[in-house]
């Protein structure tokens, strides 16, 4: 049981409750721990802290050392933003790739294996499913996150990923409440804006969330976008029309509401994250997220000072703050509930997922993360599996795969801040184990396609690129490339709404790394 430290009273407590700081380093830093005996429920993890397995498990055993209850969380969604697996790329496809298969039995095991490599290292709450219909083709930030543009697909498989999850013991964040698909801005860098109308946002963007809650979401997270429909005043972090009117009472959603990060551009360059912290508790949000950017103590001490001064000020009420520091630990209770049934599971099962009528196989993963092939003839890898079957591939003739090792252009686009640019991606990796002598350079801007052609030689091209469609530089790098080499390959790896071309084209649906394995087989023939 935790023992709070003495002087430390209620309401400073509850403020301290509220707050989900990330830090730096792969250890927990002295004033963390001295926060969390003062009253702080919850820590988010990135992948600034994580460098194996073993090093993720003594973390999290140093965090509970300190508070045996406290909420670990991590932006895991697997595919394109992965924490466990940054510097190699995931071993699960994401969202996009899952919904491309449309087999939800599918989709619940890769988010069940999936938590239980997080609840093996300690990791309790997960900031996933993106719950997003991606209707905006041109969408910035969520893209290949969502698992497409269709609402009903979508809210399926948001439901599945979130039992599977769950059975876990993991507790699943669904995001990004009301909404974020149907946006053409990055909300890291500025505060979007959805024009739909009410009748498009009950049928459109809400029907995931209510399948999300139908399935038991212990957590939703909220988008930091202008919803003029539902308020045309506050952002839905901040909107108590959006989070207490419509999610609360409405939805009819009992769970822990946590918001996106506060430090993001949409709120720090428009309210402040101090005032809107104040905002979005007072608006019905119950737990802070703040640690991708700002780190430190400093940050944490200003927000709570900032919320017990709002309480004293009158306001935001006690009430509220009590209630919302009251719903954190109630999700830290079921985590640890939840956790003990998991392993209860486990340890008396075969480790197996069965596929309930699925053509789904049943499973068992072989490699542990950082992943790689099964590690047996026997052993099969869900995230592969999933990878092979998203895969849509498209010959223009007669394709022969590769036997000479190739030249593997990458068309590489800016990446966006959920996705960071540490996370390798592509197949060259890949294609290099099974053609060896393959080599690879990164090409941007006008000049990609000539300067590709040039680095390639004679050597057959494998051109990769992710979402062609909203960069036309990409585009006409492209149409450079196939003008003089028509028999090259094309790897999308992003959302494919381009017409394929090129001798042969696959689209990956996602560029996590066993996307990138998948395609690579393909093109070898494998």
């Amino acid at each position: 049981m935790t023992t709070f430290a003495s002087g430390t009273d209620t309401l400073t407590r509850d403020a301290l409750t509220v707050l989900q700081p990330g830090f730096t380093g792969t250890t927990a830093p002295d004033w963390l721990l001295r926060r969390l005996g003062e009253g702080l429920a919850s820590v988010g993890l990135f992948g600034r802290n994580i460098a194996s397995p073993d090093q993720l498990s003594a973390l999290t055993a140093q965090l509970r050392a300190e508070r045996d209850d406290v909420l670990v969380a991590i932006d895991e969604e697997g595919g394109d933003v992965t924490r466990l697996e940054v510097r190699t790329g995931s071993s699960f496809p994401g969202n996009h790739a899952l919904g491309a298969v449309d087999d939800v039995a599918l989709t619940e095991a890769v988010a069940l294996e999936l938590g239980r490599r997080l609840a093996a290292c300690g990791v309790n709450l997960n900031w996933a499913p993106s719950a997003d219909v991606n209707s905006n083709p041109s969408n910035p930030v969520i893209g290949v996150r969502s698992f497409g543009a269709d609402t009903d697909l979508v809210a399926r498989h948001t439901a599945a990923y979130v039992t599977g999850l769950q059975a876990a013991g993991v507790a699943a964040c669904t995001k990004h409440f009301p909404g974020h698909g149907d946006t053409a801005v990055d909300s890291h860098h500025a505060l979007p804006r959805i024009d739909a109308d009410l009748s498009v946002l009950q049928s459109r963007e809400l029907a995931p969330f209510r399948a999300a809650i139908a399935a038991g979401s212990r957590a939703v997270m909220s988008a930091h976008i202008l919803v003029p429909a539902l308020d045309p005043d506050r952002p839905a972090t901040l909107s108590r029309r959006i989070l207490t009117g419509l999610l609360r009472e409405e939805l009819g959603y009992e769970g822990l509401i946590v918001t996106d990060g506060m430090e993001m551009q949409a709120i720090s360059a428009t309210y402040g994250i101090e005032r809107g912290s104040v905002l979005a508790i007072a608006a019905g949000a119950d737990a802070i997220c703040v640690g991708g950017g700002l780190a430190d103590d400093d940050t944490v001490r200003r927000l709570r000072d900032a919320l017990v001064s709002a309480v004293r000020a009158g306001e935001l009420a006690e009430e509220r703050l009590a209630d919302a520091a009251n719903r954190v630990r109630a999700l830290a209770e079921w985590t640890a509930a939840a956790a003990a049934v998991s392993r209860s599971h486990t340890n008396g099962s075969n480790g197996s997922n069965a596929s309930n009528g699925s053509d789904t196989p049943a499973v068992t993963v072989g490699a542990s993360f950082p992943g790689g092939p099964a590690g047996s003839d026997s052993t099969v890898d869900v995230g592969l599996i999933a990878a092979r079957r998203a895969l849509t591939v498209t010959r223009s003739g007669a394709f022969t795969p590769l036997t000479e090792a190739p030249y593997v252009a990458a068309l590489t686009p800016v990446a966006n801040i959920a996705v960071g640019d540490e996370t390798p991606w592509g197949v060259a990796a890949e294609l290099a184990r099974l053609l060896p002598g393959t080599e690879t350079g990164s090409f941007t801007g006008e000049d990609a396609g000539s300067s590709a052609l040039a680095a390639a030689g004679s050597r057959p091209v494998v051109a990769v690129v992710r979402d062609e469609h909203r960069h036309p530089w990409m585009v006409a790098a492209l149409d450079t490339l196939l003008a003089a080499r028509p028999d090259s390959v094309v790897v999308e790896m992003g959302v494919p709404q381009s017409a394929p071309r090129g001798a042969l084209h696959i689209a990956t649906h996602g560029a996590a790394r066993v996307c990138g394995q998948a395609a690579a087989e393909v093109i070898a023939g494998e």
